[in-house]
């Protein structure tokens, strides 16, 4: 495709660091096996905006049983009405047929041999296992709040797993439509969106299967097999985060959002709120729920931090004439913009405009209060948990301990990898040792943790160019909500 095949130091760092982190998360992914850097350098305009710069080039090892992908099975396409474009091998049914045989003989054997007698049995208990293990893996990512960036279908496994790491984030700031791709302009792979983009695959994968799976086999598994197993399995993963370990009610879901809308009213952390709430305590005092809720509070969103995230993304002129172009011309405004991104500007306008009247102290009560009210539910739902329990203690040393090995208490932030991006490119490792020997036990406190120093000879000369690279951040601890400059970076 017109570009040298190579990658870059800052994207190798990240896809290490990242597939690292998922893999002791628990979640299915490819993995890291080792990060080589050279001298040769190559020219990249990162955020494609005509400022190229140089960069190190850099080989990751990847490993996975397969790296076969829905993608994969695309090349028999026949040609597109629209685009004339075709697969490379078009009526090439033979292929596809080996293909076939060969996934599933080598990576579902149960299914082979159950199905041994009867190809079209066989391959729709194939695509009936690929479906629930795709719906699995995106509810495993919503549950820590990873966003991977490039849902297509080449980057979609085969058998399940988490594969190609690029312009990925997790979720700071509880926002449900957050995009992590900073050229993902019309959010088609937005957080909220992932469970719907995944399916969405599935179905291109059941399209390229045809003749050997029929349409109408295919969809019907989907339809019946992908949401419910999604839903289940998402929910699930919520009850442990929350500790729910006695009982399963119908109420659960909607306890479950929420709180996730509690936490986009107040900008609460994704990740530092779930962690929290292994403290909550059912029997707490006036005075410890007022402990409580100033903890919970300190991980919302500052008047600052809403600004930068409200701040208005179009010239106001701009918008003006959009707004105007579709009053009088419709057609030509479908064409050149959507009707989503502009209702979105005109709520980012609103807010930002509330904002400016808004006050610490005003932002702090009205945020307490909002948890205030989920913290009584949540109160309901755990004494619940406690009717027909005859050992509270045990019960809350239980509790304790699902929600602690559920929500992890560090993540790769982006403001994480950027600092130990920086020191690499400065020639320092030292900081993605420190950072990858984090990720390795997420839901523990670091004790006994250290940093890793390496040798003075190897790598002495390039400390002080790293520390100065690094005075321009601030150090704070590995778990902390995300300092200000964080909202600045950008993944594309």
């Amino acid at each position: 495709r017109q570009a040298d095949g190579r990658k870059v130091l800052r994207s190798s760092i990240r896809e290490f660091l990242c597939s690292e982190a998922m893999f002791h998360l628990g979640i299915p992914t490819t993995r890291a096996g080792t990060c080589v850097t050279s001298d040769s350098k190559v020219i990249r305009d990162i955020f494609y905006d005509g400022n190229p710069k140089s960069e190190r080039c850099t080989v990751v090892l990847r490993i996975a049983s397969t790296f076969i992908r829905f993608g994969s099975f695309e090349i028999f396409k026949p040609t597109d009405e629209y685009t004339g474009r075709k697969g490379p091998s078009v009526n090439r049914n033979d292929i596809r047929i080996q293909m076939l045989d060969y996934v599933i003989s080598t990576f579902y054997p149960e299914i082979q041999e159950a199905y041994s007698d009867n190809n079209i049995q066989r391959n729709a208990a194939f695509f009936k296992e690929i479906t629930k293990r795709t719906a699995r893996l995106v509810a495993e990512w919503q549950c820590v709040g990873f966003c991977h960036g490039v849902l297509n279908t080449d980057n979609m496994s085969i058998v399940g797993l988490t594969i190609d790491y690029g312009p990925f984030g997790f979720m700071d700031r509880y926002d449900p439509e957050h995009i992590c791709n900073g050229s993902d302009n019309t959010g088609r792979y937005a957080y909220n969106k992932q469970p719907e983009i995944c399916k969405w695959n599935l179905g291109k994968l059941a399209e390229a299967l045809v003749p050997e799976l029929p349409l109408e086999i295919s969809e019907l598994i989907l339809e019946e097999e992908y949401d419910a197993e999604f839903e289940k399995h998402y929910l699930q993963k919520m009850r442990k985060k929350l500790g729910l370990i006695q009982l399963e009610l119908e109420e659960d879901s909607k306890l479950v959002s929420e709180l996730l809308e509690t936490m986009h009213l107040t900008g609460g952390d994704f990740t530092n709120i779930f962690y929290l709430l292994s403290s909550f305590s059912v029997d707490s005092e006036p005075s410890n729920l007022e402990d409580f809720l100033e903890k919970l509070t300190s991980q919302c969103a500052s008047v600052e931090e809403l600004k930068v995230a409200f701040k208005p993304q179009m010239d106001p002129r701009q918008l003006s004439m959009m707004l105007m172009l579709a009053q009088s011309n419709p057609q030509l405004f479908a064409l050149i913009g959507t009707k989503a991104n502009i209702n979105k500007e005109l709520e980012r306008i609103e807010q930002f405009s509330k904002l400016q009247q808004l006050t610490a102290a005003d932002l702090l009560s009205r945020n307490k209060r909002h948890w205030k009210e989920w913290l009584e539910k949540y109160r309901v739902r755990l004494q619940k948990e406690t009717e027909n329990v005859s050992d509270a203690g045990a019960w809350n040393t239980g509790r304790v301990k699902v929600m602690n090995s559920n929500n992890p208490k560090y993540i790769l932030r982006n403001y994480i990898a950027q600092n130990a991006i920086e020191a690499a490119e400065n020639g320092d490792f030292s900081e993605v040792r420190n950072v990858l020997k984090l990720l390795e036990n997420p839901f523990q406190e670091a004790e006994g943790f250290r940093e890793v120093k390496e040798d003075a000879e190897e790598e002495g000369a390039t400390a002080t160019a790293a520390a100065c690279a690094q005075e321009t951040r601030s150090r704070l601890p590995y778990c902390s909500k995300p300092p200000l400059w964080a909202s600045e970076l950008c993944v594309t």
